[in-house]
C-alpha cells in the first residue's frame, strides 16, 4: 500500500531496466524537504518520517531498520523523494562496492555490533 504496488520509484520509470537503489546508498534531506516538513499536508507520513530522518546523512538499510518499514519501501519513496527534489541520494560506484577492503570494513563494523546482551558478536561464549 505505502507504494501503490510500485517496485520501482518516480526516478526510475524512465527506465525500467534500472537496477534499484542499492542498500548502502547514502541518502539526507535537501533544503526543499526540510521546507516541506514545516509545510501543512505536504508529505504523507511515510515521506514525512523519511525526510524527518534524513536530517543527518544514512544508508537506505540503517533508515530502514530505523523507521522499520521494508527496504524495497524505503528504496522507492527513496527514489520519489529524490524526484521532488527533497532527498539528496548519493549512490555508491560499482568500482567501490566490489573493492574488497570496503567489504571487510563492513563486515568488521557489524561484528562490532553487539548482541541483545550487549556483548560484542567477536567474544560470544564457545
Amino acid at each position: 500500500m505505502l507504494t501503490a504496488g510500485r517496485v520501482a520509484g518516480a526516478g526510475a520509470r524512465a527506465d525500467t531496466t534500472a537496477p534499484p537503489l542499492p542498500l548502502e546508498t547514502q541518502v539526507v534531506a535537501t533544503a526543499e524537504g526540510l521546507a516541506a516538513l514545516q509545510g501543512p499536508g505536504g508529505l504523507t507520513f511515510e515521506h514525512h518520517a523519511i525526510v524527518a530522518a534524513c536530517r543527518t546523512p544514512q544508508s537506505l538499510a540503517e533508515l530502514a531498520a530505523r523507521l522499520r518499514l521494508h527496504l524495497n519501501v524505503v528504496r522507492v519513496i527513496a527514489d520519489d523523494l529524490r524526484t521532488a527534489r527533497q532527498l539528496a541520494v548519493y549512490a555508491p560506484q560499482a568500482s567501490t562496492a566490489q573493492d574488497v577492503s570496503v567489504l571487510r570494513r563492513v563486515i568488521d563494523g557489524l561484528r562490532a555490533v553487539p548482541d541483545s546482551r550487549g556483548l560484542p558478536r567477536d567474544n560470544r561464549p564457545a
